[in-house]
């Protein structure tokens, strides 16, 4: 009864924490822009279940592909006996699951295995990052916080493994010291049983239970961890890519306050009518994170910082600034710093600092050859050149600073309705000698 009662006692800290930070984030979230109608729901699962759960674009570096992979079927996996652990907590039970007979063995047999693997994948994910210098995990957005992150992230991730297979094996052990029957099949455990078959009844009784109480509530603190790491994929990576856009890469989306001024332009008699009383004048393109979609910061927080999208980048590449992943990272880390203090004091607090130009340069933002190699790397279908796009729609349109190049050409269209500093009346001039010289019929 007493095990009942804290472990009640931490579920409910826990689910108390985790609704504080899920509050905070909704706040958040609502201090974004609309992005796009959730339809198709169809298409979404299909895409969800290839990109997320099937991991097909990770699988396009086949090694660390597949061990990233195999990680992340072993947690889908061992899911369910972290279900079956809070079953137990609160009911005062013992493998409550067992009553699904040989589909038990299967499910808790593979996750007896697959945790031994990921603690020697997570163990090798640990020494490559300590002690390989693997390119795509440096850049100046990859400041020293963000390797203890991820080095903190994967040792939780290795010591919940080392607790599973210990309960496990002591699970076995105090069940046959007792005479009862071991519910479920434990390869793993089985193994790591027989090198403490000398041990006494109490001493491995209570090494399964320091296992056991690690175990969950190294999940209850990984949990709340999550949302303040890099690490927090793990839960929005699957909606991540539910949620993407579902349009072709490439194509850029028009502004719905922009084409309404064109549709003005094209019916003179719109211009007359009254404007909607709770219309406000909007701000063209993103100077600041109150400016992005949800979907820009929810890219932001779905972001694994892998690198894929940088080491593809042709700008970054041929040694421009621009790196889509700093980009991504900065939208959350701007959000962090100012978001708080705009849900506390209202949406036009302001620290007279700006997502443009205190996080993110014009200079990274014109590198951006649109390519889409970014997002069509991306493993959660991140897209990094929607806000990349967004942010120079800003320049362009409130802050008419663009690139001398490109004002010529917008010089052009407004005076020749083309990009070419021709006259309308002069456009077919040189097809004058193809006429005059053709052959006659």
């Amino acid at each position: 009864m007493i095990k009942q009662i804290l472990f009640a006692v931490s579920l409910l800290v826990t689910l108390g924490v985790f609704a504080y930070t899920t509050k905070k984030l909704i706040a958040l979230f609502k201090l974004t822009k609309p992005a796009f109608p959730i339809v198709d729901i169809g298409e979404r699962i299909n895409v969800m279940l290839k990109v997320a759960f099937g991991q097909t674009k990770i699988m396009r570096k086949p090694v660390i592909g597949f061990m990233h992979a195999l990680v992340w079927w072993g947690f889908l996996v061992i899911l369910v006996g972290s279900i079956e652990m809070l079953i137990d907590g609160l009911a005062g039970t013992e493998r409550v699951l067992g009553f699904l007979g040989i589909v038990y063995n299967i499910i808790f047999g593979f996750g007896d295995v697959f945790a031994f693997l990921i603690a020697i994948l997570v163990a090798a994910f640990l020494f490559r990052r300590i002690a390989m210098n693997v390119k795509r995990f440096g850049g100046v957005e990859m400041k020293h916080k963000s390797h203890i992150d991820a080095n903190i992230a994967l040792t939780i991730i290795l010591l919940l493994m080392v607790t599973l297979m210990g309960m496990n094996a002591f699970y076995i052990l105090d069940a046959q010291n007792h005479g009862h029957e071991v519910v479920g099949v434990y390869p793993v455990g089985a193994i790591i049983a027989t090198w403490f078959s000398g041990m006494s009844v109490h001493s491995v009784h209570i090494l399964h239970e320091i296992n056991w109480w690690g175990h969950i509530l190294g999940i209850f603190f990984f949990a709340n961890y999550l949302p303040y790491s890099k690490h927090f994929h793990v839960f929005m990576s699957v909606p991540n890519v539910f949620l993407s856009n579902l349009n072709p890469l490439g194509k850029m989306t028009n502004m719905d306050n922009i084409t309404k001024e064109v549709k003005m332009m094209l019916d003179p008699e719109a211009a007359f009518e009254e404007p909607a009383e709770d219309e406000a004048i909007e701000r063209f393109g993103v100077m600041d994170v109150e400016d992005v979609t949800w979907k820009n910061y929810m890219d932001s927080l779905a972001c694994t910082q892998c690198g894929r999208c940088t080491s593809v980048c042709p700008a970054n590449l041929t040694g421009k600034l621009l790196s889509p992943r700093k980009i991504v990272m900065n939208v959350r880390e701007r959000m962090k710093e100012k978001g708080p203090e705009m849900v506390a004091n209202g949406k036009e607090w302001t620290d007279n600092k700006a997502l443009l130009g205190d996080y993110i340069t014009k200079e990274e933002l014109w590198a951006c050859t649109t390519c889409n190699a970014c997002a069509q790397e991306c493993p959660i279908n991140i897209n990094q050149p929607a806000i990349i796009l967004d942010m120079r729609r800003y320049i362009v349109m409130e802050e008419s600073a663009a690139p001398g190049e490109l004002n010529s050409i917008f010089s052009n269209i407004e005076n020749n309705g083309a990009p070419w500093q021709f006259a309308q009346d002069d456009r077919m001039l040189w097809a004058d000698d193809l006429t005059m010289n053709a052959p006659a019929k």
